[in-house]
C-alpha cells in the first residue's frame, strides 16, 4: 500500500513538473508568448530545470532540447526512484527505455487534456474569448486541422477535438502493447 500511495504521488508531481516541460517546449515551437497565465505558470514551473539545462543543450532549430530533456530526466527520476523502493536492480536500460516511454505517454495524456479543456472552454465562452481560450486554441489548432479538413460540421459543431481525443486513446493503448514488448525484449535479451 505504501508503494502505491508514493508511486501515485511521485506520478502526479512528476507528470505536472514534466508536462509543464513538454508544454513549454511546445508554447515555444509554436511561438506562443509567456505573457500570459499559462506561459507564468510554464515558466515558473520549470525554470529551475530548464534554465541549467540550457547552458548545456543548446536549442535545434525552434525546438527547447532542454525543456525536452528536463521531462525525459524528470521521468527517468521517477522510474529510478520506483525501481530503488522496490528494492530490486534493474537494467539501466529498462529503466531508460520505461523513462523514455513515460515522456510519449505523458505527450499523448498532455495533448487529452488540453483538447478536453479547450472543448470545453468553446463550448462555455461567453462575451469574447479570454486569454486562456487563445492560448489553448493556438496549442489546438495544428494538430486540429487536418481533422478539420475531412470532417465536416455537424449542426455547427465541430467534432474534430472528438476524433482527436478517441485516435489519442487509440495511440495510449498502441504504445502500452509496443512498451510491453520492448520491456520484454530488453529484460529477456
Amino acid at each position: 500500500m505504501l508503494f502505491q500511495i508514493i508511486s501515485f504521488l511521485l506520478d502526479v508531481a512528476v507528470g505536472l513538473l514534466a508536462g509543464a516541460c513538454l508544454l513549454r517546449l511546445y508554447m515555444q515551437y509554436q511561438r506562443i508568448p509567456f505573457g500570459n497565465p499559462v506561459g507564468r505558470l510554464v515558466f515558473a514551473l520549470t525554470d529551475w530545470l530548464v534554465l541549467p539545462l540550457r547552458r548545456v543543450l543548446p536549442a535545434v532549430g525552434r525546438w527547447d532540447t532542454a525543456s525536452l530533456a528536463g521531462a525525459f530526466l524528470l521521468k527517468l527520476a521517477q522510474m529510478a526512484i520506483l525501481w530503488a523502493l522496490r528494492g530490486a536492480a534493474a537494467p539501466v536500460a529498462l529503466v531508460l527505455l520505461q523513462a523514455v516511454f513515460g515522456v510519449a505517454q505523458l505527450v499523448i495524456t498532455g495533448l487529452i487534456a488540453l483538447l478536453i479543456i479547450y472543448a470545453i472552454l468553446s463550448w462555455v465562452q461567453q462575451g469574447g474569448p479570454s486569454p486562456l481560450y487563445d492560448v489553448l486554441d493556438r496549442l489546438c489548432a495544428p494538430v486540429l486541422r487536418p481533422l478539420r479538413r475531412v470532417i465536416p460540421l455537424v449542426g455547427g459543431f465541430d467534432l474534430s477535438p472528438l476524433a482527436l481525443l478517441v485516435l489519442l486513446q487509440v495511440a495510449l493503448i498502441v504504445l502500452g502493447h509496443l512498451q510491453a514488448q520492448a520491456m520484454s525484449w530488453v529484460a529477456w535479451g
